[in-house]
């Protein structure tokens, strides 16, 4: 069999994580009419599993005022005046007492320089009002004279009460930061780039026009994610990528690494006892949709956050397979997959520890707080916090490992068993040709 390294090819590309390999070339109408039977009803299926799902918008809910289910305007700070603590009762009566936490910060905040600040409401029927907050010299969030605020509305609240200030406003630096970002994924990938981020804004419309109002609609969370990633899957690959059959092989290489995420997760979640329900935020969405099957948008949230290093995965491992293949058409399908896994596996160790460190510092204050109360590792894995982290990052690893051989493989086969000679088209020589169709190589 020939060597993948046989010789250069201006064609070939080595490992790396472009997927910009110029245009595929052509294969059989016989090829593309098999692709097709694969992946029309799969695409027929996700429409109309969009179609019956399609919540129609987020239900109705009274508002509870806790966390981020509260009213909320704009405003501005108008200006700040330095106050003694104690003329302002900041904080609990301090006793003198510094042996623990609280009572060391209530004596800080006795005897340190607190800021009065006075805020104007700029938004809403109030538009005008003026409120006062006072901020701890402690406090992580410092106000400032002209700086832009959220501010909570508790209607039910005595007048003076009603509004306070619940967060910074960060719309333009965070619109300047996507700014920048949309500027230099079209700088550099041009046109790609530009569908790059149409697929990026059609990933977050399907994530929160359909799979959010869904699964608070009460739809089963797997479910849901399963016909939204496969919608996501669909749209981006073939937006980025182009409808091809190399596209389609990374597709049919996505959908069984996801089938096999959300069996696993299915397992092991079940298995782990995890309920879903592990802090303030979700408590609070058991508590406005106690239908909701908490463990369900887990699972869910494993397949979804998977999906995008797959895309990554799948459609690299199958442009390298294409690429061999045009710089060397004798290859068969053993040959192809050979050098093909010799890229996945550096693929593999790449993006398995990106996703790990991607979650552990999602994680990295719970992480903390385990190592401040000097808990053990055992103890630390078995909460139900950081046992639901593990099984996430395990479950879409192993998802991600096992994409490479399959998505290798489904390459390989579909390459050496087309009939159209695609390293000719290529600029590659053409293999020899009997008249039952192409020779190959032992």
């Amino acid at each position: 069999m020939t060597s993948p390294q046989s010789e250069p090819d201006p064609h070939a590309s080595g490992h790396g994580h472009s997927h910009s390999h110029g245009p595929a070339a052509p294969v059989s109408t016989h090829l593309r009419k098999v692709i097709a039977a694969v992946l029309i009803p799969f695409a027929a299926a996700v429409v109309v599993g969009l179609a019956v799902l399609w919540p129609g918008g987020a239900p109705a809910h009274e508002r509870t005022g806790v966390g981020f289910d509260r009213q909320t305007e704009s405003g501005r700070v108008v200006r700040v005046e330095q106050v003694d603590c104690a003329d302002v009762n900041a904080g609990m009566p301090a006793t003198g007492d510094t042996s623990t936490a609280s009572g060391a910060e209530a004596v800080r905040e006795e005897k340190g320089v607190c800021k009065k600040a006075t805020v104007e409401v700029t938004s809403g029927d109030d538009s005008g009002r003026e409120f006062t907050e006072i901020v701890q010299p402690d406090s992580p969030r410092q106000l400032r004279e002209g700086q832009g605020v959220v501010v909570a509305y508790a209607p039910d609240a005595p007048h003076d009460l009603q509004y306070s200030v619940s967060d910074i406003d960060r719309q333009v630096p965070m619109a300047l930061l996507a700014g920048i970002f949309a500027l230099a994924v079209v700088v550099v990938g041009r046109m790609r780039g530009v569908m790059a981020l149409v697929a990026l804004a059609v990933s977050f419309g399907v994530l929160t026009l359909f799979i959010l109002p869904a699964i608070l609609q009460g739809s089963n969370p797997l479910v849901v994610a399963i016909v939204g990633a496969s919608a996501i899957m669909l749209i981006a690959l073939y937006t980025c990528h182009g409808l091809t059959a190399r596209t389609s092989v990374a597709v049919i290489g996505t959908l069984i690494s996801l089938l096999l995420i959300g069996l696993l997760g299915s397992l092991f979640i079940g298995w782990a006892s995890l309920s879903g329900n592990t802090d303030d935020n979700t408590g609070l969405i058991h508590g406005l949709y106690p239908d909701i099957d908490m463990s369900g948008l887990l699972l869910a949230s494993v397949i979804i956050g998977s999906l995008g290093v797959l895309d990554d995965v799948t459609v690299t491992q199958t442009s390298a397979v294409w690429e061999l293949h045009q710089a060397n058409p004798t290859m068969g399908a053993r040959g192809l997959y050979r050098a093909g896994i010799r890229i996945g596996r550096d693929h593999i160790a790449s993006v398995v520890n990106t996703l790990v460190l991607a979650y552990a510092g999602a994680a990295l204050p719970l992480l903390l707080l385990f190592s401040i109360a000097q808990s053990s590792v055992g103890t630390v894995a078995n909460s139900e916090l950081v046992a639901a982290e593990i099984v996430r990052t395990l479950v879409g690893s192993i998802g991600l490992v096992a994409s490479v051989p399959v998505t290798t493989a489904l390459a390989a086969l579909v390459v050496s068993s087309d009939r159209t000679g695609l390293g000719a088209e290529a600029g590659a020589p053409a293999p020899v040709r009997t008249g039952k169709g192409r020779r190959r190589k032992a």
